[in-house]
């Protein structure tokens, strides 16, 4: 308290507030010169000032402005600044790149909470001077297993230490998946999603073996337990392990992609996931289905738009025998060529089928090439232009009719 009253926090407040200004300044150019406005990223946030760049760019300036002011005046406020931007940038870290990396995530919000408040508390312990007391007081407490001796101060260590490598991977596997999946489409997008979610996996084991190397586990102990355990563990989860392979084989030969309309299992609908367990399916009406991506390899798929978006519809109808077929041929094709959503290439064709019980039967066959539009509705438009084509010309449709033979 003594220092902070002193004529030279006066001095200390001008340069930290210049380290501000300098620091949002070169925030703000850098964001101009990669034109990332109104884009979310990690470093810069949606802003000027809520990203990581701005308080790490502050931390350096102000143990810059620091290092210069010991040499001539005592400092009383970076003492409190530095420990606040360093809790600052610790957070800012964390949260940003759960964010990126879990953005749908229920947990994520509690474990931004969890790191504000772990940061904060470091803090104003550093500030206080209790820090180190408190680290000496833990490694006091100590316990041995097997060869190694353990203290809670190595474990909490440990757990942060883990828990920065993990945020880093982190880091660099939602930067890798950014760089994949940026104007991405189709079977593409799939190839870089299965790789995206490649290197993360890979990433995060990497880093989980670094943390438990850096806090000084043991690891070739852990290798014969892993093993038995991974025997044990392969039987149970057959079928889990069968989904993930199935998942990876898809994502790479390709034959289903995003976006691809499918029928599996009598349910069908777009592609609008594929994960490394599961595919999403969302049938037009708004159902969703999970499929386990082993039924996708293992049963019948019906992709119908595999290898182009055109789909096939027909509709039948029935007419009076004493009608005119040339004529009721021509009505048909108009009925259907009214439609903007059938295409011209290939062309709509008519057929007489069958001389039914009732009357001549036309099969009326069509192509569409935008499934995602619906089907139903295009098919209850041709009927409605057929029936008023039809009613318009006088043609019948005739009603079931059967003959009776009655004995005198």
């Amino acid at each position: 308290m003594a220092a902070f009253t002193q004529p030279t926090v006066v001095v200390e407040m001008v340069v930290l507030a210049v380290c501000v200004a300098l620091s949002w300044a070169l925030v703000g150019f850098l964001r101009k010169a990669l034109n990332l406005k109104g884009e979310r990223s990690i470093w810069f946030g949606t802003r000027v000032v809520d990203g990581v760049l701005f308080p790490l760019a502050l931390l350096c300036l102000a143990y810059a402005a620091r290092a210069v002011l010991e040499n001539d005046v005592p400092v009383a406020i970076f003492k409190v600044a530095i420990p606040v931007l360093f809790s600052l940038v610790a957070i800012r870290v964390g949260v940003k790149v759960l964010q990126a990396a879990f953005t749908e995530a229920p947990w994520v919000r509690a474990l931004e909470h969890t790191i504000s408040w772990i940061a904060w508390a470091a803090m104003v312990l550093w500030v206080s001077g209790l820090l180190p007391v408190i680290l000496n007081e833990l490694d006091q407490i100590t316990w041995k297993i097997g060869a190694s001796t353990l203290s809670v101060r190595n474990l909490i260590e440990g757990l942060l230490t883990a828990g920065v490598v993990l945020i880093i991977t982190l880091w660099i596997s939602s930067a890798i998946e950014t760089r994949l999946l940026r104007s991405a489409t189709g079977g593409e997008l799939s190839l870089r999603k299965a790789v995206s979610n490649a290197s993360r996996a890979l990433l995060m084991f990497v880093g989980l073996i670094l943390a438990l190397s850096t806090v000084g586990i043991d690891l070739t102990a852990l290798s014969v337990l892993g093993g038995a355990v991974g025997v044990g563990i392969g039987f149970g989860l057959q079928k889990l392990a069968a989904n993930y392979v199935s998942g990876f084989v898809i994502l790479a030969e390709r034959s289903m992609r995003i976006g691809d309309f499918v029928r599996v299992d009598g349910f069908e609908g777009f592609i609008t996931h594929i994960n490394a367990r599961c595919t999403l399916v969302r049938a037009q009406d708004g159902r969703e289905s999970i499929v386990p991506n082993e039924m996708l390899i293992t049963s019948r798929v019906e992709n119908l738009s595999l290898a182009d978006s055109l789909l096939n519809q027909r509709t039948s109808v029935s007419v009076a025998y004493d009608s005119d077929p040339e004529q009721v041929i021509q009505l048909l094709l108009n009925a259907v060529l009214d439609q903007k959503r059938v295409l011209r290439d290939p062309m709509p064709t008519v057929n007489l089928t069958a001389f039914g019980a009732d009357g001549l039967e036309f099969s009326v066959i069509y192509w569409i090439d935008d499934i995602e539009n619906g089907q139903g509705n295009l098919r209850s438009l041709v009927n409605l232009a057929i029936l008023k084509a039809l009613r318009d010309n006088n043609i019948e449709i005739p009603y079931p009719q059967r003959v009776v033979h009655t004995r005198s």
